[in-house]
């Protein structure tokens, strides 16, 4: 945890499938006390695609905090069931005016409050509305309760996530976490007093492609024929995360630091 003056936040890359969302449970039944609040990437959490009702609640007694999401969201039908009633949930604030859920929130714990915003990269993505402008006013509205923000941009375009988290940085944002590749970057840094990483990395099983099967994954490359991606079984599971402590007064990030470990797995459901 911080020291009084900060506070010491904790990001887990994708969650994917069966093994990511156990690696993240143990994972954090070992480390949870030394953090000060949780965030973690859902949106493959559910067999790879999407986010049940179930595992919503699976993940949030781990410990985690708020789960951030992107462009599969909306993969499991029964999302539009019950995301306007899960307040640890954020769909990206960028989906057109309308949509279920909220992409911002204001969380309070423990003597600080902190803000959330989950976004969506427009750059070899679904067309969403474009991210700028709607971030910034964001960041605005989010300042005048707290000057600590986090920001998950899940987008593909490695340029795209610097030059929208230098962005970021300028308009006050604490933390910049990119996401979606499900490959962990090594450019962690503090960039105009924000904590930035261009991706966090994926949790999930170690001996695959991104978390899912290297034989599907194959076919699809050999073929072009699409085929089922199915969430990869492995006997290792790794942790991608990246803990960044922030001063509580100004929001400023003074560090920054990766995370990558491995478990070995246990088999304990059928359902990934």
């Amino acid at each position: 945890m911080g020291d009084g003056k900060t506070i010491k936040i904790l990001f887990f890359g994708d969650i994917v499938g069966k093994p990511g969302r156990y690696a993240v449970r143990d994972f954090l039944a070992e480390n949870r006390h030394k953090y000060d609040f949780i965030i973690a990437n859902v949106e493959n959490a559910s067999h790879g695609f999407g986010l049940t009702e179930k595992n919503y609640n699976d993940i949030s007694s781990y410990g985690v905090d708020c789960m951030t999401s992107g462009n599969h969201i909306w993969d499991k039908r029964e999302i539009f069931n019950y995301i306007n009633n899960a307040d640890k949930l954020l769909r990206p604030i960028n989906y057109p005016k309308g949509s279920h859920g909220v992409g911002s929130r204001i969380f309070e714990k423990d003597g600080f409050k902190i803000g959330v915003i989950s976004v969506l990269g427009r750059v070899f993505m679904s067309l969403v509305d474009s991210q700028w402008d709607l971030v910034k006013e964001e960041i605005l509205k989010i300042r005048e309760i707290t000057p600590i923000i986090a920001i998950d941009f899940h987008a593909e375009a490695t340029a795209e996530k610097i030059c929208f988290g230098r962005y970021c940085s300028e308009q006050g944002a604490s933390a910049f976490f990119g996401t979606h590749t499900h490959v962990q970057t090594a450019d962690e840094s503090i960039v105009n007093n924000m904590g930035y990483i261009t991706d966090v990395g994926f949790c999930g099983a170690s001996d695959s492609v991104i978390g899912m099967e290297y034989k599907t994954s194959l076919n699809r490359f050999l073929t072009s024929i699409p085929e089922r991606y199915d969430v990869a079984d492995s006997k290792t599971s790794q942790i991608n995360a990246v803990e960044v402590e922030i001063e509580k007064e100004n929001g400023y990030a003074v560090a920054i630091k990766r995370i990558f470990c491995s478990r070995n797995n246990i088999e304990e459901e059928t359902s990934q």
